[in-house]
């Protein structure tokens, strides 16, 4: 078998595709995308992010935010989220043609169009030697109806993108292909 040498990329694919959205000081939405997030520990968010960005200003004066997982079929304002900056287009959201409604729980705004939210409390904001990143605490998840089956939440319905820092593409991740905690105990001796 032989492998090839690729170069150094920042990324482990998949990378989630998070909507990250606050209340700009005037009560518009901002939203951004954002690809290297993950869950710190149980119930923590971790989003590496630069305080460069309109969207981590935001996040740190109202103390809120939410997070989406973007699906396919939003996947052009998902993208489009990426690569225009809050600092620089004011109606950003607007533009998007999307629509907003306030979190139940804290002061921030849900992606109506996008299936799952996770809406948090900030806790911090971390810079270091080893990355930058706004951290927060997972108060509330709402899921739209469309994606539940039996009162939970089919993840295959969700439609979730995936990005590629390989080759810069979004990919569909809709397929269960095991049981977690469960396949891997026929190996078990």
């Amino acid at each position: 078998m032989m492998r090839k040498k690729l170069n150094i990329t920042e990324g482990i694919f998949p990378m989630p595709v998070l909507m990250v959205a606050a209340y700009n000081e005037d009560g518009s939405v901002n939203v951004m995308n954002a690809a290297w997030g993950t869950m710190q520990e149980c119930g923590n968010v971790a989003l590496v992010l630069s305080e460069g960005h309109k969207t981590v200003k935001d996040i740190k004066a109202r103390g809120a935010f939410t997070v989406s997982i973007a699906d396919a079929e939003h996947v052009v304002e998902a993208d489009y989220f990426g690569v225009v900056s809050g600092n620089d287009t004011a109606d950003k959201f607007k533009n998007s043609g999307l629509t907003a409604s306030k979190a139940e729980t804290v002061d921030a705004p849900v992606i109506n169009e996008f299936p799952l939210c996770l809406e948090c409390e900030f806790i911090e904001y971390q810079n270091n030697e080893y990355g930058c990143g706004v951290i927060g605490k997972v108060v509330n998840v709402t899921a739209d109806e469309k994606v539940l089956v039996d009162g939970k939440i089919d993840m295959s319905l969700v439609n979730a993108i995936a990005f590629d820092p390989y080759t810069h593409g979004y990919y569909k991740v809709t397929e269960r292909v095991g049981e977690a905690f469960k396949d891997g105990l026929a190996l078990k001796k």
